[in-house]
């Protein structure tokens, strides 16, 4: 199964940004970020979407998957 790659540690730790910071920006709970971040939690369009907004780069600059 491909898993989910993330750039969001490096984007929120670029910008000085704590995860709570970022969790209350997108209307989620400091884990679930701690878990996207560890790409072990595959995140809805939505959430893609409004996370990738925050640090305005594309979702597919955000997230990937790999084999």
């Amino acid at each position: 199964m491909p898993r989910l790659r993330t750039e969001l540690r490096r984007f929120r730790q670029e910008r000085g940004m704590r995860q709570e910071e970022l969790a209350e920006l997108v209307g989620v709970r400091r884990e679930t970020v701690l878990r996207l971040e560890k790409g072990l939690y595959n995140p809805s369009l939505r959430l893609a979407m409004d996370v990738a907004k925050v640090f305005g780069v594309s979702v597919e600059e955000m997230f990937s998957f790999e084999e």
